[in-house]
Order: C-alpha cells, then structure tokens, then sequence
C-alpha cells in the first residue's frame, strides 16, 4: 500500500472520532490479509487502519511482478514507519499484529503507541531463547543463504505448506497460497535469528514500562513458525509487566495461517473481546 494511502486511512480514522485498530501483517504477506477482520472490527465500533510496510505493494499479483520493492526492509524501519502514523492518530488505537506484525505490536506497544495489543503467533524479541527445530526449519528458505538479507524471499508452495499451513487440508493451503502470499524480506528473519547476539538489535521490546498496556499474546496449537515455546516465552518476559494485564490463549488445532485461513473468525473475536475489555 502507497504511503498516500496510509495517511488517508489516519485522516478517515481521525475524522470518525472512533478508536482505531491497527492491524499490522508480517512476513509473506500483505494488508489486505486483514481486510476480513476489519469488517468485523468496523461493526465492533472501531475504525480499522491497515498501513503496509514501506513500498509494499496494493495487490498480491503486483508483488509477485515486483518482488524487489520488498527487500532490504527491517524491523526498526517498520516499527518507525507503523509507529510515525500511529503519532498522527488522534485516539490511542489498539494494535494487533501477526507474526512479525506481533512482534511489531509489541514493540509499538512498549514505545506506549497502543491503548491494547493482541500479538497473534508473535516472532521472538530479543530476550526470548527457545529455538524449536521446527522454527529452524519453517525460516531456512531464508536462512540458509546469507545473501537472503539484502533480498526479497518467496516461499515455495511446499515451503509455505510447512510454515503456514500445515494445520489445514491441502486443498485449503494451495487456496490460501494463491491468495496471500507474496515475497518477503529476509532482513527481519536475520535480525531475530542474531537478536540475543546483538546488543542493539531492533527486535528489543520494553516490556515492564508503565506505558505498555494490556496484551494478550495469542499461540496456534500447530503453529511450526511460532510454536508454544516461543510463545510462552515471550508471555513470561511480558509478564514480569507490573503496570498492566498481560494474558495468553492458546487456539486448539491452528498452525501459523490461523488469521488468513477459513478458522479465522474465531481468532478474530478473541482478539476483539481482549481489546474490548480495555479500549
């Protein structure tokens, strides 16, 4: 999505006079992945703004003709990016973001951008040490070249199958394959993978500030890119939070799709119950 684009979603968001939700993706794919649950957030009473990452594209055909618009992209730029539009609401939103999307939440939300987070099957922040081998496996397409930092990476659809969607029918998989995913950068995956080995990593949170707020971090059953241990991994660190709630639920049978697949309405609605407690 253009950077136009972006900030008339924060000016239609500012003229509602409604609380926002910020939906932030992640990897492999794009911000029409939430375009479902902005309707369900839209008839919740909240305006939805779905900002993309720097230069990402409007459409998922237009990302696999310009894959290159992806690459180089890394988490502090992001976060810096989200974060920058976030200061021109004019309500505090609440944010919810999906794999490095959570992990971006999380770090919105240690800055104090966010009135409540949902951080759903969050990539680890620096801190977090569990390292699951099917974590290994589900970023190998990426780490497993070096020269992947400074590219744009596609998933394979056999590569996608293992990392996302695992936990659907194949029939299910190769639909959401064609419909969601495009190239990502390889950046952020580095950056996490060297995070406890760089004191200034961009993946570092704050987590027990007072300006935090509430968070729930949300963890598919199935999940082979964010499995349990990750997750609970980084509830702990969130948990040691004096100022505000910090929860977690697992979701029975999902792997890491469980926001794009057809069992996404019930992810949605306990993200909503979690932010409509507080915002």
């Amino acid at each position: 999505m253009s950077a136009e684009y972006d900030i008339e979603q924060i000016e239609q968001a500012n003229a509602s006079g409604r609380t926002p939700a910020v939906f932030v993706h992640g990897l492999w794919l794009l911000p029409s992945s939430w375009e479902r649950w902005a309707e369900v957030f839209a008839a919740a009473g909240y305006v939805p703004v779905l900002p993309g990452w720097p230069d990402d594209p409007d459409t998922v055909a237009e990302a696999h003709a310009h894959p290159e618009v992806f690459a180089g992209k890394t988490v502090g730029q992001v976060a810096d990016y989200v974060g920058g539009l976030i200061g021109e609401l004019r309500r505090k939103p609440v944010v919810i973001g999906h794999s490095f999307g959570g992990l971006l939440a999380q770090i919105l939300a240690g800055r104090g951008l966010s009135a409540a987070t949902v951080a759903i099957d969050p990539a680890p922040f620096q801190g977090v040490l569990p390292l699951p081998i099917s974590s290994l496996r589900a970023s190998a397409p990426v780490l497993t070249n070096p020269a992947n930092r400074h590219r744009a990476v596609p998933l394979t659809f056999e590569q996608f199958r293992f990392a996302f969607a695992n936990a659907v029918d194949a029939a299910e998989a190769e639909q959401l394959y064609e419909t969601f995913a495009v190239p990502a950068p390889g950046a952020p995956l580095f950056q996490a993978a060297t995070a406890n080995l760089n004191p200034w990593s961009q993946t570092k949170v704050d987590s027990t500030g007072a300006q935090r707020g509430p968070l729930l971090i949300v963890s598919g059953e199935k999940d082979n890119t964010v499995p349990w241990a990750i997750a609970k991994a980084s509830y702990k660190k969130q948990t040691r939070n004096e100022h505000a709630v910090t929860e977690i639920v697992e979701i029975p049978g999902r792997g890491h799709s469980l926001t794009i697949d057809s069992g996404w309405r019930e992810v949605c609605d306990t993200a909503l119950t979690f932010v409509q407690r507080f915002a």
